[in-house]
């Protein structure tokens, strides 16, 4: 009680409070509140007092968290403090105020034996000592309603690339081409509304189904980008949950010179049934996704006449199945069927995230072409002072429309990532990561073309955890040699027009 009274008294001081629903305390109120506090912080000390609690504070006083001491009065015998810790502190705030701010970023510099370093096929061969942007998301998240099983919170996220080689990078003068931000989520979400779903995250506004990723390459199994949208996560249907969306997603859709553009109004629904038990520590998820356009006459039009990329609709069906594993660690392997231009993204080696256009461009002849997608990704205790964790894909497809090879294209495409590691303690990691993937794209003519490499990267990590796929922060330093040995889709070269690349570097991930 002593305890919370000064919390409550600390927090009048600072911040303006109101009941959930009601307008902000005036400076009177609040100060009413204030005086009533120290009025009974002075009571509860003279009974104290009185009790013989309140006594001369010892010599050698015993050790106490990091804390903030604050002064509540004074006795004959003595001063009295109470301790608050940072951590009771941000419990408050949290628990009581409800804000709380979450986040993501990547930052690091690295060297390269010719010139600046480049990353090359992140999406195929790894992302340590092959990754340089530096990426951040920031979460905003405020409670503004909660009585009774009813609860209201309003979240923002902000997110972007931020430049790592000019020491200027404004934003807006976008100095090398690096340095972006958006406000990727702006939405309310709610419990306790829906009669059917009261438990359910019932939300409304710029926002998405849930991401999942292939986090050693670095794009996702499971995206759908949203401009507006509204759904409904952690619905509970029979044994597992649905987590179900609406979102619009325009897309610009160009013409054959891709030089003029129109703007498609298109909508998404996103359809998952997931946790749902299979057997001792595994679970299943299916999931479906649809993507149909809702055009005027003139945008037909121009299709018709005008020389636009006839708009064709899209989808993605699957099943993931998720194993958790004696003393730790995970694998999630998962099968996906797409078409049109879904199944284009497939076909890309590098950025394979399920989207419906290229960076935003919509193009190409998409003929009810389709691909498949097989992944399986993970980590594993070899030993108690060992562990792995990998990415394997394996995919192919059939007349689909390829970015780099054009329409009526075929490609089937291997890429592996392994990362063991040996644990000293806690703290610190010592490992290597070692990718491959080779790539064949056949296209309309029957000629072939074919893409491969091979990325090393010996690291030490600073750690918190021993997990290499869910502990963060983590503190890496690296020497890496990376080999393009067929690039027949990108052309793609490191400085002075070499194939291969040896960089050494640091870089630091965290998220909190």
């Amino acid at each position: 009680m002593f305890r919370r009274t000064l919390i409550t008294s600390a927090i009048l001081m600072m911040a303006p409070l109101g009941h959930a629903g009601s307008a902000p305390l005036t400076v009177e109120q609040r100060l009413e509140l204030l005086e009533k506090a120290l009025k009974e912080t002075q009571a509860e000390l003279q009974q104290y007092k009185d009790k013989e609690i309140v006594k001369t504070q010892p010599d050698t006083p015993a050790k106490k968290p990091a804390a903030v001491l604050v002064k509540t009065g004074e006795a004959t015998t003595g001063e009295v403090y109470s301790s608050v810790t940072m951590k009771d502190f941000s419990k408050f705030v949290k628990d009581e105020i409800g804000f709380s701010y979450n986040g993501y970023f990547r930052s690091g510099w690295g060297t390269a034996s010719h010139g600046a370093p480049k990353s090359w096929a992140i999406g195929s061969l790894g992302r340590f000592g092959n990754e340089y942007s530096g990426w951040f998301d920031l979460q905003l998240k405020q409670r503004v309603y909660n009585e009774g099983n009813k609860r209201v919170d309003a979240i923002v996220m902000l997110d972007g690339n931020v430049g790592q080689q000019y020491s200027t990078g404004w934003f807006g003068d976008n100095a090398g081409g690096e340095n972006y931000l958006q406000f990727s989520d702006m939405y309310v979400t709610t419990q306790g509304f829906l009669p059917f779903a009261p438990e359910a995250d019932f939300w409304v506004g710029k926002h998405g189904a849930p991401k999942i990723e292939i986090q050693m390459l670095d794009w996702k199994t499971q995206r759908t980008d949203a401009a507006a949208g509204v759904g409904l996560e952690n619905w509970k249907v029979g044994p597992g949950k649905v987590d179900i969306a609406l979102v619009r997603e325009d897309v610009d859709d160009y013409d054959r010179q891709l030089k003029n553009k129109q703007q498609l109004n298109t909508n998404t629904i996103d359809l998952r049934y997931k946790a749902l038990p299979v057997w001792d520590k595994a679970s299943l998820m299916l999931s479906g996704r649809y993507v149909a356009a809702n055009q005027s006459s003139s945008e037909k039009y121009n299709q018709d006449n005008n020389g636009y990329y006839p708009w064709k609709d899209t989808w993605m069906v699957g099943t993931t199945l998720t194993q958790k594993l004696d003393g730790g660690g995970f694998n999630e392997f998962s099968v996906l069927l797409a078409n049109n231009s879904i199944a284009s993204s497939f076909s890309r080696y590098a950025g394979s995230s399920p989207f419906t256009t290229s960076n935003g461009r919509y193009y190409g002849d998409h003929t009810n072409g389709t691909a498949v997608r097989v992944t399986s990704q993970g980590e594993m205790y070899l030993r108690d002072d060992v562990i792995m964790a990998s990415a394997l894909v394996y995919s192919f497809g059939n007349d689909v429309y390829s970015y780099e090879t054009g329409a009526h294209s075929d490609f089937e495409s291997i890429r592996a990532v392994v990362r063991p590691a040996y644990i000293w303690d806690q703290y610190n990691q010592t490992g290597v990561e070692l990718g491959y993937f080779k790539q064949q794209n056949t296209d309309l003519i029957g000629k072939k073309y074919y893409e491969s490499g091979y990325k090393t990267t010996l690291f030490h990590t600073f750690k918190v955890n021993t997990s290499m796929l869910t502990s963060r922060p983590e503190l890496r330093f690296y020497g890496t040699y990376i080999k393009a040995d067929e690039t027949e889709l990108d052309n793609f070269t490191f400085e002075d027009q070499k194939k291969d690349q040896f960089a050494i570097g640091a870089q630091a991930e965290i998220w909190w």
